[in-house]
């Protein structure tokens, strides 16, 4: 007895959800945190999009390709905070 094939979703939407995701809480963080809190921050930020991007695709219900979508999504979450992130520090040491 064959398994129900799930029908096909866009895997690469859940990373790329992942990614805006980032942007937005490492924006959120550069704006509304003190700036000597700033990087304590963005690791728990970076922890929060791991646990999106786990639930993201789990909700995809395949196992073919989980690690690489998780890693893929974490990967790049952590790129993109980290570029956000030198935005701030360059703005913070040119400001003042």
């Amino acid at each position: 007895m064959a398994t129900p094939e799930f029908p096909l979703r866009d895997r690469i939407g859940g990373v790329v959800a992942v990614w805006v995701l980032a942007v937005v809480v490492a924006l959120a963080i550069g704006v509304f945190a003190e700036p000597e809190w700033r990087g304590a921050w963005l690791p728990v930020g970076l922890g929060a999009c791991f646990f999106v991007a786990f639930a993201i695709q789990l909700a995809y219900g395949r196992s073919q390709g989980f690690i690489v979508r998780v890693s893929a999504s974490v990967l790049g979450a952590m790129l993109v905070m980290g570029l956000v992130g030198a935005g701030f520090a360059l703005a913070e040491l040119f400001a003042g």
